[in-house]
């Protein structure tokens, strides 16, 4: 009598082959590896940091080429490139931009977290998704992929708080959250020390030094944001540890999913209550 074929899956913490019925892994001890709620293809994807990464670019991009046709007729067609394809200001609001007035007036508190997928002009998306592929496949690969995504979202959200908390009226882009990856890669750096550590450290710091000079001689920069995002970043970091000290448990991708659903739950409602007031409008 033919035997058995063994009904093998890679365990959803530490990927290793184990039995579908193990109730814990043998290697990691998580119970219950084979349930279905910790193998499907949210969870499976949350392995695959390019699929991520390009997730996160795109919904960048996604919203805004929204931003832009909800009023094409006012987006900024100058020869300025700072200001050149800007959707205007009504329509980043009801898409989610966050500050006092949506949410003092509004009661938006959501716009934490939609603000981070917004852009002022083609300028603005393009420096920030180039920061984003050079900043988010780094601190995935010391912290994991869904330790990168905690970090980007909570950080980006923490950092609008403290914008908001300086009482900044109207705001809107990736940098919090950008802020937020360089602040994970400062604490890492110091952290793991060492000569790698020491010129990781000074590398990041000549970005940190760079932003701050920018946020001074430009006009319209959250600098508020920035440094919310940059410590919040880092003390992410400092409590979700990193490959080296702690390996990404099942907890670590159950927190991130939660966040995933969280941000495309708060992306929809932006879009769909903005065309809403849009149209009634």
């Amino acid at each position: 009598m033919p035997m058995q074929q063994r009904n093998s899956i890679l365990c959803p913490n530490c990927r290793k082959l184990i039995s579908r019925n193990d109730p814990i892994c043998p290697y990691c001890e998580i119970s219950n590896p084979g349930a279905a709620w910790k193998n499907n293809k949210l969870t499976r994807s949350l392995d695959r940091p390019d699929l991520i990464l390009n997730a996160i670019v795109f919904t960048n991009i996604g919203m805004y080429l929204i931003s832009l046709f909800f009023n094409p007729f006012q987006a900024g067609l100058t020869i300025n490139p700072l200001t050149f394809l800007s959707p205007d200001n009504s329509s980043l609001f009801l898409l989610g931009a966050t500050g006092t007035i949506p949410i003092d007036r509004f009661d938006r508190w959501w716009t934490l977290l939609s603000a981070n997928y917004l852009h002022g002009s083609v300028l603005h998306i393009f420096f920030n998704m180039m920061a984003i592929k050079q900043l988010a496949p780094f601190v995935m690969h010391e912290f994991g992929t869904s330790r990168m995504l905690i970090i980007y979202t909570v950080g980006g959200t923490i950092g609008f708080l403290v914008s908001f908390l300086a009482r900044v009226e109207l705001t809107i882009g990736a940098s919090a959250a950008l802020c937020a990856l360089i602040g994970a890669i400062l604490y890492y750096s110091k952290s793991r020390g060492g000569v790698y550590g020491q010129r990781l450290f000074k590398q990041v710091g000549v970005w940190v030094i760079g932003l701050f000079l920018f946020g001074l001689l430009v006009p319209g920069i959250n600098n508020w944001g920035h440094g919310g995002g940059l410590v919040g970043g880092a003390l992410l970091a400092y409590f979700l540890k990193y490959n080296e000290t702690h390996h990404e448990t099942h907890a670590h991708k159950v927190t991130a999913i939660f966040f995933v659903i969280l941000t495309v739950g708060v992306l929809a409602w932006a879009v769909a209550s903005g065309i809403y007031y849009r149209i009634s409008g």
